[in-house]
C-alpha cells in the first residue's frame, strides 16, 4: 500500500520552474529574477495520527527568471516497501501530480536561507540518493550489482542534497585538483540534532564547504544547519562550527574520508588544504552549481541520461 506522508513546507512557498514543462524565459545565475511573496495556510497531511496548521509567509528571490508557480502542498508518497529494490519516495505537488525534488523544489529562500532535502536520516546506514536518472527523480536506495547498498557504518549527520544545483561533469574545478563534477546535485551534510525523514524538506543555512574528491570526481560536501535547531542562531560561518561543534568539521571529513576503505576501496581525498571553506566559499559553490543546473534544464549542455522530467 502507498503511504503518504506530509513534507516540511517551507520548500513549496517560493516559485518553482517546473521544467521542461514550464519555458524558461529568461537566465541567469543566483540570486537573478524579482522575489514574490506568499502568505499561505498549510494543511500537511496526516501521517499516522499526526496533524498540524499553521501560517507560513516567505520572501522568494530567484535563482534565475522563468515561468513561476507557487505550490502550497508538497505530499509524499512512498512506493513499495523500504530496503527493496522497489523502494521509491515521489514528491507530488497540491494537484496530486509528481514533481521532482531535484528539479522542482527551490532552491532558495531568501535571507541567505536554502532548501534542503534529505536522503539520509542521521543514525542510518541505508545509501538513498534521488535517483537522477528516472523519471521525477524520487529518492530510492542505491545499488550495485543489483544489490541494495549501505555504508559500512551510520552516517552520524542528516545527509541529502541541495535541489537545482548539478555539479558538471564537464567542468574542472581549477581551485580543486582541476577535477570534474559528478554529474549529480550538491550534498549537504546537515548537522542539527534532529534527526531527519527520508524526503523531509528543510530550511538550512550553509556554515561550510568541503571539496571531497571521490575517484578524480569532485564530490561537494555543503555543511549545513537547520534554523529550526536550537543552536542555529549561534552558527553562522566555519569558524562558529569550530566552536559551538567542536570536532564536528573533522569528523565530516574523516567519515567521508573512509567510508569506503572497508569494501576494500581507498580513501577519499580532499582539496583546499584538506580543509573546510567558509561560508562565503559555500555559497559560491551553491550559485556556480546552480547556474550550471540552469544551463542542464534550459539544454544547453547535454543531459545525458539525467532526467529533466
Amino acid at each position: 500500500m502507498a503511504i503518504l506522508r506530509a513534507a516540511a513546507v517551507s520548500a513549496v512557498l517560493s516559485p518553482i520552474c517546473s521544467l521542461p514543462y514550464n519555458s524558461v524565459v529568461g537566465g541567469g545565475g543566483a540570486g537573478a529574477g524579482a522575489g514574490g511573496f506568499a502568505a499561505l495556510r498549510i494543511r500537511p497531511l496526516r501521517h499516522h495520527a499526526f496533524k498540524q496548521q499553521r501560517w507560513l509567509s516567505s520572501s522568494t528571490p530567484r535563482a534565475f527568471t522563468c515561468t513561476a508557480l507557487y505550490r502550497p502542498e508538497v505530499e509524499i508518497k512512498d512506493e513499495g516497501a523500504p530496503e527493496t529494490l522497489q523502494y521509491r519516495v515521489f514528491f507530488h505537488d497540491k494537484s496530486g501530480k509528481k514533481i521532482s525534488p531535484w528539479h522542482d523544489i527551490p532552491l532558495q529562500l531568501g535571507d541567505g536561507l536554502f532548501n534542503f532535502i534529505a536522503e539520509i536520516p542521521k543514525e542510518s546506514s541505508a545509501k538513498m540518493e534521488v535517483a537522477t536518472d528516472e523519471p521525477y527523480t524520487p529518492i530510492k536506495q542505491d545499488t550495485k550489482k543489483g544489490k541494495l547498498r549501505y555504508y559500512p557504518y551510520n552516517i552520524n549527520w542528516n545527509y541529502g542534497l541541495l535541489p537545482q544545483t548539478w555539479e558538471d561533469p564537464s567542468l574542472a574545478n581549477t581551485e580543486v585538483e582541476g577535477a570534474f563534477g559528478d554529474n549529480d546535485p550538491v550534498d549537504v551534510v546537515e548537522i542539527g540534532e534532529r534527526r531527519a525523514r527520508i524526503g523531509e524538506v528543510l530550511k538550512v543555512k550553509p556554515l561550510a564547504a568541503l571539496a571531497m574528491i571521490d575517484e578524480g570526481e569532485l564530490d561537494w560536501k555543503i555543511v549545513a544547519i537547520s534554523i529550526d535547531d536550537p543552536r542555529a542562531s549561534l552558527v553562522n560561518d566555519v569558524e562558529d562550527v569550530e566552536k559551538h561543534f567542536p570536532g564536528t568539521l573533522l569528523a565530516i571529513r574523516d567519515w567521508f574520508r573512509d567510508y569506503k576503505i572497508p569494501d576494500g576501496k581507498p580513501a577519499n581525498k580532499f582539496g583546499l588544504g584538506n580543509k573546510a571553506a567558509n561560508k562565503d566559499y559555500a555559497l559560491k559553490v551553491i550559485a556556480e552549481t546552480n547556474e550550471s543546473w540552469a544551463k542542464l534544464v534550459k539544454r544547453t549542455v547535454p543531459a545525458g541520461e539525467l532526467s529533466l522530467a
